[in-house]
């Protein structure tokens, strides 16, 4: 009877401490592994981070340990879907899949599951329209947006005119590459600005044939929508035949440490696109006193307060926000992914939330609802100070054109709506 007790208690207490009773999954579909690591690994120790800070400093989310379940994707489709499947059974509350091709398998699946999947600045921008995609997210911006937003930037640079211009885009050849293509030859008719479109094939470390013909062309301003090795090639292909470095502009996914730093001094005035604005928040301090210096950081330390770190922070804040209001609007803690759904769905984001939180101005404000999954749109300008090597912001947040993004969302949601038998409205 004694042996039996002293089992019975030791499984207790192992209960108890282990993981099991940590209601909150959250899965982290990470790449620290392949071509795109650099950028992967950043985004996963910011995203865990936070996460483990609410857990140190909170308790997790409203009382409920967070708990957090990481798959190695190695940014590939096939193997994204399989840690999707693999995880989804654990209680998972929300995806971020962090891949376009991971997303554009996972919106079927996941609405079929009915758990929420939060594709922050990449995935299907279409999804921006909740009454078609009611389990998918995009805010707080889509590449619709960012294509958008760069063009104003650069109308603003030519006093309101691109008339006669050229502007060349060079893509990766994937979905993820392809999304602005519309966009910017929609902006192409309106400002009157020539686009040409150069793709660059997985995982992007060969890119002669695009620069020599750059070089030959020459055109004002290139635009580019890379991703991991490819960046960093672009911005030497870019210094090698003497392109202005000042009139190169990558999205948001383009414009990190590691695409600038091994170019060295010839990366200087490199430009991109951020969602997110970069500077020592006081979160950050918390992180490394209550995560770090405990020994439960997701990473090495080395990626704390760069780009994708914040980032990834930035992204956990908001899945956490969702948690909260979840929790609020059903009177519970140990929420569904439908719950969660709901408080995506119903989540504001102010500046006054913001800096309760230790990330003051780290986005701009914004709020989802039914109709409009896609937050505020806007994204601002940096440019890489390679002297200091530091991000410097060139811009405020600047807003996207919705007069030219709102119909190409609703065109291309109502195609996809009839393609899988859809009919719009929210639940």
């Amino acid at each position: 009877m004694k042996t039996k007790t002293l089992a019975a208690m030791a499984l207790a207490g192992a209960v108890a401490s282990g993981p099991a009773l940590a209601d909150l999954v959250i899965p982290d579909l990470s790449y620290r592994t392949g071509p795109y690591a650099a950028g992967g690994t950043p985004f996963s120790d910011g995203y865990q981070d936070y996460f483990n800070l609410l857990n140190a400093r909170d308790g997790g989310i409203g009382g409920e340990p967070v708990r957090i379940v990481e798959c190695e994707t190695g940014y590939n489709t096939e193997r994204g879907v399989e840690c999707y499947e693999s995880t989804k059974g654990e209680g998972a509350l929300i995806y971020q899949p962090l891949s376009t091709g991971i997303t554009y398998q996972l919106i079927p699946k996941a609405t079929a599951d009915e758990i929420p999947i939060h594709t922050m600045g990449y995935g299907r921008t279409s999804a921006a329209n909740g009454e078609v995609f009611n389990w998918v997210f995009n805010y707080p911006a889509n590449y619709w947006d960012a294509a958008s937003v760069a063009v104003n930037y650069l109308l603003d640079e030519n006093g309101g005119d691109l008339n006669g211009k050229s502007i060349a885009l060079v893509y990766h050849n994937s979905a993820y590459g392809k999304e602005p293509i519309r966009t910017l030859e929609a902006l192409s008719d309106m400002h009157g600005f020539e686009l040409s479109q150069l793709a660059v094939d997985h995982p992007g470390q060969e890119q002669k044939s695009q620069w020599l013909q750059i070089r030959r062309e020459r055109p004002d301003y290139v635009l580019m929508w890379g991703w991991g090795v490819m960046n960093q090639v672009a911005v030497q292909e870019a210094a090698n035949i003497g392109f202005p470095m000042e009139n190169f502009i990558g999205n948001w996914w383009a414009g990190a440490e590691h695409d600038v730093t091994p170019a060295g001094a010839a990366a200087n005035g490199y430009k991109s696109l951020n969602m997110n604005r970069v500077v020592d928040y006081p979160v950050l301090a918390e992180i490394t006193s209550l995560v770090h210096d405990a020994g439960n950081a997701a990473g090495d330390g080395s990626n704390m307060g760069s780009v994708l770190y914040v980032r990834g922070m930035y992204a956990a804040m908001l899945a956490a926000e969702a948690i909260a209001k979840a929790q609020e609007i059903h009177g519970v803690a140990d929420v569904t992914p439908a719950m969660v759904r709901d408080g995506m769905e119903a989540l504001e984001i102010t500046d006054a939330r913001m800096a309760e939180l230790g990330m003051e101005g780290i986005g701009p404000e914004f709020s989802v609802s039914c109709a409009d999954h896609g937050g505020a749109g806007q994204g601002l300008v940096q440019q890489w100070n390679a002297s200091s090597s530091t991000w410097e912001p060139l811009t405020d947040f600047i807003a996207p054109d919705d007069a030219v993004i709102s119909p190409l969302v609703a065109e291309d949601s109502a195609a996809f709506a009839a393609e899988n038998s859809i009919t719009p409205g929210c639940l």
